[in-house]
């Protein structure tokens, strides 16, 4: 879509580009060769405030934050050639793939925003001006210099449309410093759910925390404005540390929905997203906090308190012999009621509880639950069960973070879990997550993003846990992940095959450098089996000393699988051409990778080798079209669903290796197959359908095991379990598979 939109250009030297605050972005140049001068305008003339060079981007910070008004004057200082991209493809990009979104903000805004601000007249006024604007009344002294400090300002001239609804995405929380703004929600050509900014209001909090970053509703600036914005990544890690700066966000979002023409343009904005949980229409037993704490009503507030904290709980319900469970006390009760009135700690507990308890059923809805908690103004309520006894309690944090029930919400958890026990608790629940986002018409592409985005954060995670018991490493490495986890296509019956990279040491090093690391893999790939990703069975782990080498011996490795004189001597090679980086030095798997390439040129026979193996796996058909299954045991009547999928995934991995294609996920070495011609995009559109069925069912197999045989999940289908139209489209998908290992044979064997 790119390749196809992008143009090149030249600039001759001296031309002016675009002039600050009035120029219009139509192309963002990808510079090539030659370097542009940034300029902001100010009163005593022009400051020279940075640089564009060769691989830098030009125009992008305009077109995503700045509705296409160039945010800089800027000049080409030699002759430039470059690349020219569609502002309009840009601003599509960015609101179907948060990455790149994400990407641009952090290597491009540096030239735009006035980081003059960081200094300590700056940062003084705006902590005095967060002072007076909720949220950030609630924060500590230290969060709000903090904030100050993080700040930047940007202004925007009367007329910029900031946001779009759906399509614009949200970087940064904006606050309006001074001017105005207008959000509004268009349909059909007219303005509906209007609403006027004026100074100290905040745009891009609920977009952030509940749309994906996509802004829920169009903003325009009606009034020369001024803002101070946020980055995304400080708000958000604001919102896990603050409670109560979290739930100004969740009352705001509550509050609206009690209005139906909100709630109706939330239910628009939202539904279309395949990979986005229906909020609505889910039960409550999915989302409240289980395993609820209890207190005597007697005991006296500073017990209460103490007993809140050893079990690192913000609320506990309240109490007494004869009428069990009257109330509930949180963290606010002891903020509002006891600091800030100076009520004696020794009185008891009951003095503060919020009470009666208000209760909800665990079968309700969660809409029913969040309506009933913003029409009454309270922020906690007692999940009962049908005997009325109190299970669970339910905040209006929880209900805001289901809306983040992708990767987003569970990542948070696992990076601040505290202990094993906690992350295991998180990937236990990763069947259920999977169950909803599939029954929600998420595709088998979007479901492996989940998993592998899950992974990955606990890798991480384990992975400091793992320093901070051994200390940190003598050399720079990298934690690497090949197989399914290289490819990022892991399910929910995948174990561990990893390795650790490091630069080479000095001699006299090498044995306590070594040992260092072997230690590290010894204690990481516990802790991942811990976690639930189980060992390997072929012992292709960190902690085998095989697989914990210098950078040297792995560029020595490669290059004797390059090598082999047979097949044979690929058989157990071929998960290691797809590695990526787990954790640690990127750069490490960078010159891995370009080595890898350099020792391909030239040696055919290894392409041979790697498709006489490929070709061992065959689609489970017979001669006559039927399925071929095993005939005894456990999985008796059945095939491997697994080994089914193989020959794409291996047709995928030797011409990616062949052309130089650095993905080594299967669908994205296909997609770049296809750009590059190697084959047809109606080759690419069965393949790609083939991969993403296959993968469905086995999704749909290994969570039937897990939530309703209970058993561990496996890659067995029997077809006769299926729909007749599955059945079909197996069979149809087998014989083109087929066909394509023939091309494979023809293309590095000359077989036909």
């Amino acid at each position: 879509m790119v390749v196809a939109q992008a143009t090149p250009t030249r600039l001759t030297r001296g031309t002016l580009v675009s002039t600050q605050g009035k120029t219009r972005i139509e192309n963002v140049l990808v510079v090539l060769d030659g370097q542009l001068s940034l300029y902001q305008q100010k009163a005593e003339g022009e400051l020279l405030t940075g640089y564009i060079k060769k691989g830098e981007v030009f125009g992008g910070i305009s077109v995503m934050l700045n509705a296409g008004i160039s945010l800089r004057t800027t000049k080409a200082d030699t002759i430039v050639d470059a690349i020219a991209i569609p502002a309009g493809l840009i601003n599509d990009l960015c609101a179907q793939n948060k990455a790149f979104h994400e990407y641009f903000l952090e290597n491009f805004s540096h030239n735009i925003f006035d980081e003059s601000l960081d200094a300590i007249t700056r940062a003084a006024q705006a902590r005095l001006f967060l002072s007076g604007v909720d949220p950030f009344t609630f924060l500590s002294e230290e969060d709000l210099d903090r904030v100050a400090a993080s700040l930047s300002r940007v202004s925007y001239p009367k007329g910029t449309v900031l946001f779009v609804q759906g399509r614009t995405r949200v970087g940064y929380l904006y606050i309006l410093q001074k001017g105005a703004a207008e959000r509004y929600y268009e349909e059909d050509g007219e303005k509906k759910m209007q609403e006027l900014l004026a100074e100290g209001d905040i745009y891009g909090g609920i977009s952030i925390l509940l749309n994906e970053g996509l802004s829920v509703r169009t903003m325009e600036v009606v009034e020369d404005a001024l803002f101070y914005v946020l980055p995304e990544s400080l708000f958000q890690a604001l919102c896990n540390r603050n409670s109560a700066f979290s739930d100004f966000f969740s009352d705001t979002f509550g509050k609206r929905m009690l209005s139906r023409s909100y709630a109706s343009i939330i239910a628009k904005t939202l539904q279309p997203k395949a990979d986005n949980l229906q909020l609505f229409n889910q039960p409550l037993s999915q989302i409240y906090s289980k395993n609820p704490l209890f207190c005597d009503a007697s005991i006296p507030i500073r017990d209460a308190a103490g007993l809140m904290n050893r079990n690192k709980c913000s609320y506990a319900f309240v109490s007494d012999p004869v009428a069990s469970q009257v109330g509930i006390v949180t963290e606010k009760d002891f903020t509002r009621k006891v600091i800030a009135r100076g009520l004696p700690i020794d009185q008891p507990v009951s003095t503060i509880m919020s009470s009666p308890l208000r209760t909800i059923s665990e079968n309700a809805m969660i809409f029913e639950a969040m309506m009933t908690m913003m029409e009454e103004d309270f922020q906690h309520v007692g999940v009962v069960d049908a005997n009325q006894h109190v299970v669970g309690m339910l905040s209006s944090r929880d209900i805001l973070a289901f809306q983040g029930q992708s990767p987003l919400f569970l990542l948070r958890e696992i990076q601040l879990a505290e202990g094993m026990d906690r992350i295991i608790e998180k990937h236990d629940r990763l069947a259920g997550l999977i169950r909803s986002l599939i029954n929600n018409g998420a595709n088998a592409r979007n479901v492996t993003r989940f998993i592998t985005t899950v992974a990955d954060t606990t890798l991480k995670k384990l992975i400091h846990m793992t320093i901070d018991k051994i200390g940190p490493p003598p050399l720079p490495f990298v934690f690497m992940i090949m197989g399914s986890e290289g490819r990022q296509e892991q399910t929910l019956k995948t174990d561990q095959d990893n390795a650790i990279v490091y630069q080479d040491p000095e001699p006299a090093m090498a044995e306590a450098v070594n040992a260092f690391f072997l230690q590290f893999g010894e204690i990481a790939c516990g802790l991942l089996n811990q976690a639930g990703y189980d060992f390997c069975t072929g012992n292709v782990m960190a902690k085998n000393p095989q697989w914990c080498q210098p950078l040297s011996q792995w560029k020595t490795y490669f290059r004797e699988w390059i090598h082999a004189a047979e097949a044979e001597d690929l058989l157990q090679a071929s998960i290691f051409f797809d590695f990526r980086c787990g954790y640690g030095d990127a750069s490490i798997i960078t010159e891995l990778r370009q080595h890898l390439f350099s020792a391909l040129d030239g040696w055919s026979g290894f392409f041979r080798h790697l498709t006489e193996n490929a070709l061992n796996f065959k689609p489970p058909l017979g001669f006559f079209r039927n399925f071929v299954v095993e005939s005894k045991g456990r999985h008796r009547n059945a095939f491997d669903i697994k080994s089914a999928m193989t020959p794409i995934v291996d047709f995928a991995r030797v011409y990616a290796l062949k052309n130089g294609i650095e993905e080594t996920n299967t669908l994205d070495r296909l997609a770049q197959l296809r750009i590059q011609k190697v084959i047809t995009p109606p080759e690419y559109e069965e393949l790609e359908k083939a991969y993403s069925f296959l993968m469905q069912l086995r999704f749909v197999r290994q969570i039937t095991a897990v939530m309703d045989d209970k058993v561990r999940p496996d890659n067995y289908i029997n077809p006769k379990k299926l729909t007749h139209i599955e059945q079909t489209m197996l069979k149809e998908i087998f014989k083109r598979v087929e066909k394509f290992q023939g091309k494979m044979n023809f293309d590095f064997i000359g077989i036909a």
